[in-house]
């Protein structure tokens, strides 16, 4: 399952996004440092308007969505990756995740103490990057000890390995996330990968504001926008305190959006910002039985999409049968898909598509 870990600075509104996304109050939120001591974690269904629709043309009751884990991890401090605060501990929880959501603060409250004694976003940003940097270039030294004897003996691997630690350095030195493929080639992206180093991985800036500038932002959010922008990462204005909100008002949410001038919760964006930064894609089962959504990459082929369901499906794939969504709908059943002409089999080199309503064939 997908794993995606809520980071910033203490008290900057981290537990009460989680809240607001796990829907429960198994995160306490309050108003002093250090609130959350454990790492909480929360799996969240993915939000798909196509499952419901689906779901009443097969006629079934049991609809199963795809679903990201949430950690919301401890506040993190200047000092961090030297044990100041709750130290390194914590830092390694966020090695595990596969995206990062980095709780800015972007709103003024004297009730709300902040941990550096006034709101700075891009100062609260470069402190989390530095923390984050400074641990991973703790890793890549240590790498380069253990390699240095069999570099030392002129050893290939270990002349690639060690080129590509010389590099990171000198990227983490500077205190920015680091896109790999954009910097290293096929041969040196495995040994980046095997450090899991926190500033390789994907990040979503959530600008956290009142709900008075939940529409259209405000200055703080203006400096976080550019920043993102500028390291091509991804942003959201949410309000967290709204967020929480909304999930305690049910039905009557969609209203209360209204009345707030938003079209979506702040969570939804959230989470399609999370796929659309990872490059996931959905594709889905749909029968008198379920409908479920399914997560691949994009680019996924056929046959390793239909691993994700079974490993067997993978290994006996012979075809597939595709029903492209808007199809679907517009016929109402396979039979009137088959009949129009619009489902097809394809073999092992398809490219999954979002969307597609899959039915795999395969051997045991």
């Amino acid at each position: 399952m997908l794993r995606t870990g809520i980071v910033g600075l203490p008290n900057v509104g981290k537990s009460t996004l989680f809240n607001a996304l796990t829907s429960a109050k198994n995160a306490q939120s309050a108003n002093y440092p250090f609130c959350t001591i454990e790492p909480n974690v929360g799996v969240v269904n993915v939000p798909d308007d196509r499952l419901a629709i689906l779901a009443k043309l097969c006629k079934t009751n049991q609809i199963i969505p795809t679903a990201i884990e949430f950690v919301d991890i401890a506040g993190l401090v200047k000092g961090a990756s030297q044990g100041e605060g709750l130290g390194n501990q914590f830092l390694h929880n966020i090695r595990e995740v596969d995206a990062i959501i980095h709780v800015v603060r972007c709103f003024d409250d004297p009730n709300t103490i902040h941990v550096a004694g006034k709101v700075n976003p891009l100062d609260d940003i470069v402190t989390i990057n530095t923390e984050l940097a400074l641990a991973d270039i703790a890793s890549v030294e240590k790498r380069e000890a253990r390699i240095a004897k069999q570099y030392k003996a002129g050893e290939k691997d270990a002349k690639i390995e060690y080129g590509v630690l010389q590099t990171l350095k000198e990227l983490l030195d500077k205190g920015i996330f680091i896109n790999i493929k954009d910097i290293f080639n096929e041969d040196e992206i495995p040994f980046v990968k095997q450090l899991n180093l926190m500033m390789t991985k994907p990040v979503i800036y959530a600008a956290n504001v009142s709900e008075f500038d939940l529409k259209n932002g405000n200055n703080y959010t203006k400096q976080v926008e550019e920043y993102a922008k500028e390291h091509s990462a991804e942003m959201v204005i949410i309000s967290a305190k709204i967020e929480e909100e909304l999930c305690e008002l049910g039905d009557e949410a969609l209203a209360y959006m209204k009345e707030l001038g938003i079209d979506d919760s702040g969570i939804n964006r959230m989470i399609k910002s999370v796929y659309h930064l990872l490059n996931l894609r959905t594709f889905i089962t749909a029968g008198e039985k379920e409908v479920r959504a399914w997560t691949i990459i994009a680019g996924t082929k056929a046959p390793q999409a239909a691993g994700v369901i079974h490993t067997d499906f993978e290994k006996g794939f012979i075809r597939a049968e595709i029903t492209p969504y808007d199809e679907f709908v517009k016929y109402g059943s396979y039979a009137a898909c088959k009949d129009k002409g619009v489902t097809r089999l394809e073999g092992k080199d398809y490219i999954v598509q979002d969307g597609d309503l899959v039915h795999f064939r395969f051997a045991v």
